[in-house]
């Protein structure tokens, strides 16, 4: 079993992305209102585009990546979805491609 990396997010977020089968759904986020994260319901919604030079978000709204280590993955599945659920300081969210019966 391999590590999960922001490399294999990067690398699957192209690929899905390539393949215009790339969802995101936020899950959480850092609200300054209250000084910490706080859940978000949202539903999966389809990525319109990515630009890899923005390396906080990819340019992928609902997605924020943080540098150094401090982000956290885990693998995804639901009836509906595979991908990846990603989690750090300022929130988290699910980046996942449909399944495809």
């Amino acid at each position: 079993m391999t590590k999960t990396t922001l490399a294999t997010i990067k690398s699957f977020i192209r690929r899905e992305y390539k393949n215009n089968n790339l969802y995101v759904k936020q899950l959480s986020d850092f609200d300054s209102m209250v000084d910490c994260v706080t859940e978000i319901k949202d539903e999966f919604r389809k990525v319109a585009g990515i630009d890899e030079t923005n390396k906080n978000s990819l340019g992928i709204p609902g997605a924020w990546f943080i540098g150094g280590s401090r982000n956290s993955f885990d693998d995804y599945a639901d009836d509906g979805y595979i991908g990846y659920k990603v989690y750090n300081s300022c929130g988290s969210f699910i980046i996942a491609m449909k399944r495809l019966y």
